[in-house]
């Protein structure tokens, strides 16, 4: 039966749960106050950084002490350290040189270089470059910073039509494209040659010409192009005109046609040309290379099918023209490409090679001449997460991985060696933690900075032969924090959807907990697969999660089926399947998080998120409507055939299907029961911001009521600060039953 406004309050009352503070003027105060409480200037010798000087095993990074900032280098032989500069002395040259006071304890460098000798220093400050002899005390304005060339958009497929001229290896030829071709100059008599005569505007030669070691033979892709797709945003209030502006980008959606491109060969002296069959890469996503093997008689390229099931490195031999594989890599769901290493080595026999085969990814010698894997380098229910360096004179692999450490957190990152035979297994950062490692140049030295969520920053400097402690850096110092009421949101473990798998996720709890009130919980959610995304190391303040928490709300954030970097086959719940967004772990999770912790109201549950996590959040409360009270969902790919093609077709296969269809927030919009907040900024250029208009339509017709929010000038965004006050008003409304203070009473 329904419970009036008043009769909810009573039972709220009568059950010792009743947040009557809750949601007020004074929440809303402190909550925008974290912001600077939390803010990391309170916390002193954090963030290091450390950049290793070329050639040698020295190091510079920035202290933050209590006093300010301090540059200093350590010589990582002599385990000492001191000031890399005067700063007094510094600090006077350029306010000199400036015009305005400079204060030593607030010098920001940027683009920072520093000499062999530490005696020289290049750096920008106030947009100009300066360059600073330290023991001169000589200073020297090197001019304005020059302005950064125009970047392509991360949208926008490279036509490869344009490359400089490419000189031959011995100095004796020059090939470049002209007229759709591939042409060769003789630098001694400036002659012309043409090489390839079948170019033409529809189906043209690459200017990334490749020229083999021995100078006789060039390689190069000819690209058959097609139409391209466009998105269009109009600019409702550009800040230089009065009128709208219309913006016009590349777009491929699922779906759409790609290029075709075919590795080529030409001999330089006889004409001959080496055009392979493309029996072995004719449905291609993407083919990428060639490249040249070091003997000059055959090309490398590596063939990513269409659909993501089939994987290939190819070698295209120039004297014979067949096309072989050296690898295949098949699933039935999906060869996660993305995870892609590519080793070949010296001697041109054996290659190294990652993959997920084993249900884990691991590294495997490759032999190039069987074709075959000699062996498996790595091994075991555990993750190889980045190769750093392969070392073949040591015969060494240098690599991070997760999950290797029983009976803790299987998302903490550590660093490893091991031996190209897969003996020697050593871990260079044996606390547990999340570890980020800079190596120096000779692999020598390392300097590992490692915290958890709940432990604040350390960094030492180690011995890159077996992980030895040479020097302790820095530890965070959070006492300033602590002081100001801070308190580390709690990493909670729980079963998912099957009963076995561990789930971990943080709760975060406001500055006030009072385990004697009932909190209702908001979850923050971004489960798109590809990657894990509950934080693991120290963050003094958390922007989506310590505000929000502050006004009177447990606010939850936990990595479930479909993410990465726990198994293949915990990241393939996600096939043909985004709509599943791990809702039914989190919400199993969150179920035993309140059995453990009874003042978690999970009749109360909100959930918010932006990009995929705005399509999960409105998913949530379309499909899982019993669970989620109130979702408020920003720039949301919400149907996944108006997003970008490489996400999509990974994750939800090719050709476009039924489960495209399935997981579509505009399909599913007449289920809407729950109370939506959508949220899009309408100049987002990463989400098309028709797929929410779309919902938009959608709900209109099924006569659903709902909230619209659109920021004017806005990309890709959460709501930016007016979204995220009407986030705050929102889940105050929906799920305390308060109404917010008025926004003229809190700033």
């Amino acid at each position: 039966m329904k419970v009036g406004k008043l009769g909810w309050l009573v039972a709220m009352f009568l059950s010792g749960g009743m947040a009557i503070a809750q949601g007020t003027a004074d929440d809303y105060r402190r909550a925008y106050a974290l912001k600077e409480k939390f803010s990391a200037d309170k916390v002193f010798y954090s963030n290091v950084n450390p950049q290793w000087i070329e050639g040698t095993h020295q190091f510079w990074y920035v202290r933050n002490t209590p006093d300010g900032r301090l540059y200093v280098s350590v010589d990582a032989d002599k385990k000492a350290r001191k000031e890399l500069f005067d700063s007094h002395r510094l600090a006077k040259a350029l306010g000199a040189a400036s015009g305005k006071e400079v204060k030593p304890e607030a010098l920001a460098l940027g683009h920072l270089s520093v000499s062999k000798g530490l005696d020289t220093l290049h750096f920008v400050f106030n947009n100009q470059r300066w360059m600073y002899a330290s023991r001169k005390n000589q200073l020297v304005n090197e001019g304005a910073l020059p302005l950064p060339p125009k970047q392509k958009h991360w949208m926008e497929v490279d036509d490869e039509k344009t490359a400089s001229p490419v000189p031959s290896p011995d100095g004796k030829w020059i090939a470049f494209i002209k007229n759709q071709n591939i042409y060769v100059k003789e630098v001694a008599t400036g002659k012309e040659k043409q090489l390839s005569l079948d170019g033409t505007l529809g189906n043209y030669y690459s200017a990334y010409i490749r020229w083999s070691p021995d100078s006789k033979k060039v390689a190069s892709c000819k690209i058959r192009p097609v139409e391209k797709r466009y998105v269009y945003y109009v600019e409702s209030s550009p800040a230089d005109q009065l009128q709208p502006k219309l913006h016009k980008q590349e777009y491929a959606k699922p779906g759409d046609e790609l290029p075709f491109k075919v590795p080529c060969i030409y001999e330089v002296e006889s004409g001959r040309s080496i055009i392979p069959s493309t029996e072995l890469f004719d449905r291609q996503y993407e083919v990428y290379g060639p490249e040249w093997n070091p003997d000059s008689r055959a090309v490398t390229f590596e063939y990513n099918q269409r659909g993501h099931q089939v994987y290939r490195v190819l070698e295209l031999s120039a004297e014979t023209g067949k096309v072989r594989p050296l690898v295949e890599e098949t699933s039935d769901k999906y060869v996660n490409y993305t995870r892609h290493f590519r080793h070949d080595l010296k001697d041109g026999k054996q290659m190294i090679w990652m993959s997920e085969r084993d249900n884990w990814n691991h590294l495997y010698m490759y032999n190039r001449i069987t074709a075959q894997p000699d062996y498996q380098i790595t091994k075991g229910e555990w993750y190889v997460r980045e190769v750093l360096r392969v070392d073949e004179d040591n015969r060494q692999i240098y690599f991070s991985a997760n999950g290797m450490e029983a009976g803790e957190d299987p998302y903490l990152i550590r660093y490893y060696r091991i031996g190209f035979d897969g003996k020697g297994l050593t871990c260079l950062t044996p606390e547990e933690g999340m570890h980020r490692a800079w190596f120096s140049e000779d692999m020598k030295y390392l300097v590992d900075v490692y915290s958890m969520v709940n432990k604040a920053p350390v960094a030492v400097l180690r011995s890159a032969r077996d992980g030895k402690v040479m020097m302790p850096l820095e530890t965070a110092d959070i006492t300033r924090l602590e002081a100001e009421g801070w308190n580390a949101p709690e990493v909670f473990v729980a079963k998912g959807r099957d009963g076995k798998t561990d789930m971990w996720g943080l709760i975060a709890r406001p500055t006030n907990f009072d385990p004697n009130k009932k909190y209702p919980v908001i979850e923050y959610i971004y489960q798109g697969p590809g990657d894990q995304y509950v934080p693991k190391t120290f963050r003094p303040y958390d922007w989506n999660m310590t505000s929000l928490a502050e006004l009177g709300f447990i606010v939850v954030m936990v990595d479930g089926m479909g993410t990465s970097f726990r198994s293949r086959a915990f990241e393939n719940v996600c096939y043909k399947n985004l709509k599943d967004a791990g809702l039914p772990d989190h919400i199993a999770w969150m179920k035993a998080a309140a059995r453990k912790y009874p003042y978690m109201d999970v009749d109360r549950v909100g959930i918010y998120g932006c990009s995929a996590g705005g399509q999960e959040s409105t998913n949530a409360v379309l499909l899982y409507p019993d669970f989620y009270k109130a979702a408020y969902s920003a720039c949301g790919c919400h149907d996944n055939r108006m997003d970008k093609i490489w996400w999509n077709e990974l994750w939800l296969g090719y050709p476009v299907g039924d489960q495209y269809k399935e997981g579509s927030n505009v399909e599913n919009a007449h289920l809407l029961s729950r109370p939506l907040m959508l949220v899009v900024g309408e100049l987002d250029d990463n989400v098309d911001p028709a797929s929410t208009m779309q919902v938009v339509n959608a709900l209109i017709k099924a006569n659903k009521d709902f909230e619209l929010v659109v920021i004017p000038g806005a990309h890709h965004t959460m709501g930016e600060d007016f979204g995220e006050h009407k986030r705050y008003d929102f889940f105050v409304r929906h799920l305390m039953q308060v109404n917010p203070p008025k926004w003229d009473e809190i700033k």
